[in-house]
């Protein structure tokens, strides 16, 4: 009895588990150019109104914040003028990176998602998903956390005026904490559910706000650039490396963050209007600039002030202020509402495009997929990650949380870095890739990864070179293995160089930086991660269709449709 009893049980129990990993081991087709073209003669969906010059200011307003103005300082007081090499460090590695994400955008660009899209195709469903989740809750908390510094920077600027002066209770703009948890905020909700409204609007006007933003926060940066350059004595850049090689490393460790926004514009596919070309353009021209921008603020805020004597809260202004210059104090407060703004409105609407991804596929309800006919904006996505982040940044002292943010998006890059490198396999006559030269590729793609994670672990905690060199040399066997057993084919469009050591590099690198936060954010990429396969085991993979996409119907712009 007890056997006969047993055996359906097992039989049930084992028709789960095989289901929940048929389900999460599917992937998405890659669709053919003739069917990206077909899909493109329809007329419904998103609206194509984004040209070359929206794309790069897109990137441009999301990377560059109020950090331009502080993390320059604030780094340069370890590294000393040194920061500008660890500027530029930060800066090839991040265009190594944008290199990867401008070969997917151009492979993929009549369909939105980015990194999520880019993980279902190569990899499988589960994996994308746990992508997206990884991300989401970086864009979560990083929302509300903007949201807030903005407040307080508006908060501020009317403080300037003697009437409002010491008169703004803290629960308007800068917060009132009650308890360690809860702080109150009246202002970030307000200028949320602002900048929620534009989005919903639609795109072309969206656009132009982040346009007129970031060319205000460019032309504000140049015109601070341009000043101190006046003011620098070539005397403080010497010595060039007070606390040593290390601490410029370590600086480029911290700084690689402040370029993090690029890979906002590959989730643009669906509303630009030729992806094909402008995306890897827009990508890679935006870090450019950033880039150049980073390095002329660095020069001259370590000529202009020694580096030990630079502030800890405002070092940019309070430089100039020491030299008489308090009106260009003003001015980088008004660069900094700029570049809070431009990033919070970048970074709400990648977040609306990720969920409209996951509603078509059917990982998230069918409402995250809906697109308002006559604006063509995912106006339910975008609401709801308003409302998200209204809340947050409302009610919760998010800041208690910095520390575990970055997580999605070192996993994100990694992951964008390692699908370049599967997507290109190919066996040496031409078909399909078989099984097992696959599952011998991913192997050596985690065994570089747990090698930069090592390597960062053991530079963190100044452990023995040797150890290090021991990782790096199998890391290094490892990419040699993937470059000499798979053959890699050819890519339509732009194709990143170096395939596959320079995505093996990104890789690498991207997961020893991993290594180098906060213990508690590694915690929450396990926690989260544990989490999302049980809401997928509960929803997703019931719910999802790999193939959904190939019935998206897109909207060409007015313009575009005429040429």
């Amino acid at each position: 009895m007890g056997t006969g009893g047993g055996a359906p049980s097992s039989s049930s129990a084992s028709s789960g588990w095989s289901g929940f990993w048929s389900s999460a081991l599917r992937s998405k087709r890659l669709v053919s150019p003739a069917e990206k073209a077909a899909a493109e003669s329809n007329g419904r969906g998103l609206s194509r109104r984004l040209g070359v010059l929206d794309l790069v200011l897109l990137g441009i307003g999301a990377s560059i914040g109020a950090g331009i103005f502080v993390v320059t300082g604030t780094v340069a007081r370890d590294a000393g003028p040194g920061v500008t090499i660890s500027f530029i460090l930060a800066g090839a590695s991040c265009v190594v990176n944008a290199l990867c994400y401008a070969e997917l955008a151009s492979r993929f660009p009549a369909v939105v998602g980015g990194a999520y899209l880019y993980t279902y195709t190569a990899f499988n469903e589960i994996t994308a998903f746990l992508v997206f989740a990884q991300l989401m809750l970086d864009y979560h908390i990083g929302a509300a956390s903007i949201a807030r510094s903005l407040a307080s920077y508006v908060v501020s600027i009317l403080e300037l005026f003697p009437v409002l002066k010491d008169n703004i209770p803290d629960w308007i703009g800068h917060g009132q904490n009650i308890g360690e948890v809860l702080s109150i905020n009246v202002l970030a909700p307000i200028l949320l559910i602002l900048l929620t409204l534009i989005l919903c609007w639609g795109v072309g006007e969206s656009s132009a706000v982040n346009a007129f933003m970031t060319v205000t926060k460019i032309v504000i940066v140049i015109v601070v650039v341009l000043v101190g350059a006046f003011e620098v004595d070539v005397s403080n850049w010497s010595p060039f490396a007070p606390n040593g090689i290390k601490s410029i490393f370590t600086g480029a460790t911290v700084v690689f963050f402040a370029y993090v926004g690029f890979d906002a514009v590959a989730n643009s596919a669906e509303e630009s209007k030729r992806p094909q070309r402008d995306l890897p353009i827009g990508i890679i021209g935006s870090l450019l600039v950033c880039i150049a921008l980073y390095i002329g603020v660095c020069l001259v805020i370590t000529g202009m002030v020694p580096y030990m004597y630079l502030g800890e809260d405002a070092p940019l202004a309070e430089a100039f202020t020491s030299k008489g210059l308090k009106f260009v104090s003003v001015l980088i407060s008004i660069g900094a509402i700029a570049g809070l703004t431009t990033t919070l409105l970048v970074g709400l609407y990648v977040q609306s495009r990720l969920y409209l991804g996951l509603g078509r596929d059917g990982l998230l309800p069918s409402i995250f997929a809906r697109v308002n006919s006559k604006r063509h904006t995912p106006i339910h996505s975008q609401v709801w990650v308003g409302y998200v982040a209204s809340v947050l940044a409302g009610l919760l002292n998010v800041t208690m949380l910095s520390h575990i943010l970055s997580v999605g998006t070192l996993t994100g890059y990694s992951v964008v870095s390692a699908c370049v490198v599967v997507l290109r396999w190919k066996d040496r006559t031409n078909s399909q890739l078989s099984i097992s030269a696959k599952q011998e590729g991913v192997i050596c793609l985690v065994a570089i990864a747990a090698c930069g994670f090592a390597t960062g672990l053991l530079f963190r905690y100044d452990a023995s070179p040797i150890f290090m060199i021991l990782a790096i040399l199998v890391a290094v066997g490892a990419s040699a293995a993937l470059l000499i057993r798979q053959a890699y084919s050819d890519t339509p469009g732009f194709s990143c160089p170096g395939v596959p050591l320079l995505p093996c590099l990104c890789i690498f690198f991207n997961i020893f930086l991993f290594a180098q936060l906060h213990h508690e954010a590694w915690v929450r990429f396990v926690v989260l991660s544990l989490v999302m396969v049980g809401v997928y085991a509960i929803y997703g993979q019931y719910h999802a269709d790999p193939n959904a996409a190939d019935t998206i119907m897109y909207h060409r712009a007015p313009e575009d449709e005429a040429q």
